[in-house]
Protein backbone atom coordinates (compact mmCIF):
# COMPACT_ATOMS: atom_id res chain seq x y z
CA UNK A 1 0.00 0.00 0.00
CA UNK A 2 1.59 3.28 -1.16
CA UNK A 3 0.60 6.10 1.18
CA UNK A 4 2.04 9.50 2.08
CA UNK A 5 3.72 9.85 5.47
CA UNK A 6 2.53 12.08 8.29
CA UNK A 7 5.56 13.43 10.16
CA UNK A 8 5.32 15.42 13.40
CA UNK A 9 8.83 15.52 14.91
CA UNK A 10 12.42 15.34 13.66
CA UNK A 11 11.33 14.57 10.08
CA UNK A 12 9.49 17.88 9.66
CA UNK A 13 10.98 20.58 7.41
CA UNK A 14 13.67 22.48 9.30
CA UNK A 15 14.40 19.57 11.65
CA UNK A 16 17.58 17.44 11.49
CA UNK A 17 16.13 14.23 10.07
CA UNK A 18 14.24 16.02 7.30
CA UNK A 19 17.49 16.89 5.56
CA UNK A 20 18.98 13.44 6.20
CA UNK A 21 16.02 11.40 4.94
CA UNK A 22 13.53 13.50 2.96
CA UNK A 23 15.30 16.35 1.15
CA UNK A 24 15.06 15.83 -2.60
CA UNK A 25 12.97 12.65 -2.23
CA UNK A 26 9.48 14.13 -1.92
CA UNK A 27 6.94 15.32 -4.43
CA UNK A 28 4.87 17.28 -1.92
CA UNK A 29 4.99 18.42 1.72
CA UNK A 30 2.00 20.19 3.25
CA UNK A 31 0.71 20.95 6.75
CA UNK A 32 -1.72 18.46 8.22
CA UNK A 33 -3.35 17.36 11.46
CA UNK A 34 -3.82 13.92 12.98
CA UNK A 35 -6.98 13.76 15.07
CA UNK A 36 -7.42 11.19 17.84
CA UNK A 37 -3.83 11.40 19.09
CA UNK A 38 -1.98 13.28 21.83
CA UNK A 39 1.65 14.32 21.47
CA UNK A 40 4.12 13.42 24.23
CA UNK A 41 7.64 14.74 24.64
CA UNK A 42 10.24 12.00 24.36
CA UNK A 43 14.01 11.96 24.80
CA UNK A 44 14.84 14.26 21.88
CA UNK A 45 11.83 13.32 19.78
CA UNK A 46 8.07 13.12 20.25
CA UNK A 47 5.57 10.28 20.39
CA UNK A 48 2.01 10.43 19.08
CA UNK A 49 -0.22 8.37 21.35
CA UNK A 50 -3.64 7.41 20.05
CA UNK A 51 -6.20 8.98 22.41
CA UNK A 52 -9.62 10.45 21.67
CA UNK A 53 -9.90 14.22 21.59
CA UNK A 54 -6.28 15.06 20.80
CA UNK A 55 -4.82 16.65 17.68
CA UNK A 56 -1.20 16.42 16.48
CA UNK A 57 0.23 18.96 14.01
CA UNK A 58 2.73 17.98 11.35
CA UNK A 59 3.27 17.58 7.62
CA UNK A 60 1.89 15.21 5.03
CA UNK A 61 4.85 14.09 2.95
CA UNK A 62 4.37 12.43 -0.43
CA UNK A 63 7.48 10.61 -1.63
CA UNK A 64 8.59 10.63 -5.24
CA UNK A 65 7.40 7.31 -6.73
CA UNK A 66 10.94 6.14 -7.46
CA UNK A 67 11.98 6.91 -3.85
CA UNK A 68 9.00 5.36 -2.05
CA UNK A 69 10.23 1.81 -1.34
CA UNK A 70 13.67 2.92 -0.18
CA UNK A 71 12.24 5.74 1.92
CA UNK A 72 9.72 3.43 3.60
CA UNK A 73 12.51 1.03 4.56
CA UNK A 74 14.75 3.86 5.83
CA UNK A 75 11.99 5.43 7.92
CA UNK A 76 11.13 2.04 9.43
CA UNK A 77 14.82 1.69 10.42
CA UNK A 78 14.95 5.25 11.79
CA UNK A 79 11.87 4.61 13.94
CA UNK A 80 13.21 1.16 14.86
CA UNK A 81 9.98 -0.36 13.59
CA UNK A 82 9.91 -4.05 12.68
CA UNK A 83 6.46 -5.47 11.90
CA UNK A 84 5.27 -7.67 14.75
CA UNK A 85 8.29 -7.05 17.02
CA UNK A 86 7.12 -6.57 20.64
CA UNK A 87 10.21 -4.41 21.33
CA UNK A 88 9.09 -1.68 18.89
CA UNK A 89 9.02 1.86 20.24
CA UNK A 90 6.74 2.88 17.38
CA UNK A 91 4.17 1.14 15.23
CA UNK A 92 3.58 2.23 11.62
CA UNK A 93 -0.17 2.50 11.12
CA UNK A 94 -2.43 3.85 8.36
CA UNK A 95 -4.57 6.69 9.71
CA UNK A 96 -6.68 9.52 8.37
CA UNK A 97 -4.87 12.86 8.42
CA UNK A 98 -6.55 16.15 7.52
CA UNK A 99 -4.91 18.60 5.13
CA UNK A 100 -4.63 21.93 6.93
CA UNK A 101 -5.25 23.94 3.74
CA UNK A 102 -8.70 22.59 2.90
CA UNK A 103 -9.70 19.98 5.50
CA UNK A 104 -9.49 17.11 3.02
CA UNK A 105 -8.91 13.73 4.71
CA UNK A 106 -5.94 11.74 3.45
CA UNK A 107 -4.93 8.20 4.44
CA UNK A 108 -1.27 8.26 5.51
CA UNK A 109 1.37 6.23 7.32
CA UNK A 110 1.93 7.49 10.86
CA UNK A 111 4.46 6.23 13.39
CA UNK A 112 2.60 6.14 16.72
CA UNK A 113 3.85 4.97 20.10
CA UNK A 114 3.76 1.18 20.40
CA UNK A 115 1.25 -0.06 23.03
CA UNK A 116 3.75 -0.58 25.90
CA UNK A 117 5.33 2.84 25.26
CA UNK A 118 1.89 4.47 24.98
CA UNK A 119 0.86 2.96 28.32
CA UNK A 120 3.99 4.34 30.03
CA UNK A 121 3.48 7.78 28.50
CA UNK A 122 -0.18 7.94 29.53
CA UNK A 123 0.75 7.27 33.17
CA UNK A 124 3.99 9.23 33.50
CA UNK A 125 4.77 11.10 30.29
CA UNK A 126 4.72 14.80 29.53
CA UNK A 127 1.90 15.64 27.11
CA UNK A 128 2.36 18.56 24.73
CA UNK A 129 -1.03 20.23 24.98
CA UNK A 130 -0.75 22.21 21.77
CA UNK A 131 -0.06 19.08 19.69
CA UNK A 132 2.88 20.97 18.16
CA UNK A 133 6.36 19.59 18.86
CA UNK A 134 8.12 22.72 17.65
CA UNK A 135 8.33 25.02 20.64
CA UNK A 136 6.74 22.30 22.81
CA UNK A 137 3.96 24.76 23.66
Amino acid sequence: MTLPFFVYGTLRPGEANHDLFLRGRTRDEEPGRLRGAVLYDGPGYPYAVEEPGGVVSGELVTALPEEYAGLLAELDRLEEYVPGDPRNLYERVAREVVRAADGTPVRAWVYVAAPPVAARLRTGGKPIGSGEWRGRG
